[in-house]
């Protein structure tokens, strides 16, 4: 048998190598990946939550005296004492009374899932069943704490998140 010696492996090409593998990891984590089909409103086609009608949004700016921000819809969409969900801007916008608009975030605090829905004076989210009431604060859990307040007005009947 010969007397073939390995080859040594020096810091600098082990170093080397290391890299390029990381790098290569690197880019495979941020390639495109397969999606599941996310539809406009946030939800995916895989997903177990109920369908829920999405009033549709413009998404537009809204610019005039006094006035700027996005566009949500028209305030005669909120009923009085119930709500409205904008998923695809993950705003929920309330009416406690009439005339009284609230913006709240459509996140919920448990695990983050998108609330879907707001009937009887409550808004729900179809993950866990929390509930809030319609100021954003915990009605029932497991949600640990209130919406996030967002801050809405409304120019010309039409609701703007400011």
């Amino acid at each position: 048998m010969g007397t073939d010696a390995m080859p040594v492996l020096d810091r600098r090409t082990a170093v080397t190598g290391a890299v390029g593998i990381a790098a290569l990891g690197a880019v495979a984590a941020c390639g495109g990946g397969a999606t599941t089909g996310a539809t406009a409103g946030g939800v995916t086609a895989g997903d177990t939550a109920p369908a829920v009608p999405v009033p549709p949004t413009t998404g537009a700016a809204v610019t005039g005296i006094g006035s700027t921000g996005t566009k949500l819809g028209p305030a005669a969409d909120v009923p009085v004492g119930g709500g409205t969900v904008y998923q695809d801007l993950e705003v929920v916008v309330t009416q406690p009374v009439a005339g009284r608009f609230e913006g709240l975030s459509a996140v919920c605090t448990h695990t983050g899932c998108i609330v879907d829905k707001v009937a009887s004076g409550l808004i729900e989210c179809p993950c866990h069943g929390s509930r809030y009431h319609l100021d954003g604060t915990v009605a029932r859990g497991p949600a640990p704490r209130a919406l996030t307040q967002r801050p809405v007005t409304v120019v010309d009947g039409t609701i703007v998140l400011t």
